[in-house]
């Protein structure tokens, strides 16, 4: 405003007019910053809105595991590899059953919003199953049976051509032992005292919803699990994960390295640990569930900050 009073005084011109544009101009630019500051702040908070429906539209689908389910206690490591989000394709779940407890830990093909659709349909079919189910064979069995129903009543969607790895797990209350069915999953690794060693399933069952025909029946392996043992149940993200040279995590080195280490510490070394050795940091979807065999108990919920970073 100086400037252009000066320069209208310097020219012999009227001095109003030059004022009153200066101060129109002036106006209209901080009505405009005006503006856009208030639609920012509108968007900002539209922003966190759909932010927070979305976190608990995908807590919904795949809650934190309770501490401690029966005979068993559950330390829990999840990261989804889409940024921002909160759930992707690998899902789990733990439930208490007459008898003992039944785990389910898998890894629909893919990414995305279809790779999500299609674990909350599997999720949905062990919690109806696992109360029910005689065996292992007849959840996995309903597990393939509700993708077929759900591609059979919505072929256009791309969940429908999803297939999913699927672990699932049977710790009786009363058997030092752990039933194991893998539909094309990872085997998990159990740790003795200072012994760990990954089991060795005599015949994996073929993926969940796999486009090939397979007659073969599904097969339970059982393995000694004595108080105080450890099982690591975990998905591709963990056992796939390579460094600058192509070399494999060393995941049973590890754990015998960790041994000792309270049960507690378990899932937050893995995830530091794999984030340090991977060429490209923690770049999949990546679960482990750690069970540790106890005597009997009560559900216990985890902690407001373990739901918070998942471990």
């Amino acid at each position: 405003m100086g400037t252009t009073t000066l320069l209208a005084l310097g020219r012999g011109e009227r001095l109003f007019p030059a004022l009153l544009a200066g101060q129109t101009v002036l106006a209209v630019v901080t009505l405009a910053a005006a503006l856009s500051s208030q639609a920012r702040q509108r968007r900002e908070v539209e922003l966190r809105q759909v932010s927070e429906v979305a976190e608990a539209a995908q807590w919904a689908v795949l809650r934190p595991l309770p501490r401690r389910l029966g005979s068993v206690d559950l330390r829990l490591l999840y990261e989804a590899s889409a940024a921002g989000a909160h759930v992707g394709g690998d899902f789990y779940k733990a439930l208490k059953v007459r008898g003992g407890v039944r785990i389910m830990l898998g890894d629909v093909q893919g990414k995305g919003l279809a790779a999500v659709e299609a674990a909350s349909l599997l999720l949905g079919s062990f919690r109806e199953a696992a109360y029910t189910a005689p065996g292992l064979p007849a959840i996995a069995e309903r597990l393939e049976a509700s993708m077929a129903r759900y591609a059979e009543r919505a072929p256009e969607s791309t969940a429908a051509d999803r297939f999913a790895t699927v672990l699932l797990a049977e710790i009786p209350d009363d058997e030092p032992v752990v039933r194991l069915l893998s539909c094309g999953h990872p085997a998990p690794v159990v740790q003795r005292g200072p012994v760990v060693r990954t089991v060795e399933l005599s015949s994996p069952s073929v993926p969940i919803h796999l486009p090939v025909p397979v007659d073969a029946p599904f097969t339970v392996d059982e393995v000694p699990f004595a108080p105080g043992d450890r099982m690591l149940m975990f998905t591709d993200g963990v056992s796939e994960t390579r460094d600058g040279r192509g070399a494999f995590y060393p995941l049973e080195q590890r754990l015998r390295g960790w041994a000792a280490e309270p049960a507690d510490r378990i899932a937050g070394l893995l995830k530091e640990d794999l984030a340090r050795y991977g060429a490209h940091g923690l770049d999949d979807d990546t679960t482990a569930v750690l069970v540790v065999r106890g005597g009997a108990g009560e559900e216990t919920l985890p902690t407001h900050e373990e739901h918070l970073i998942g471990v």
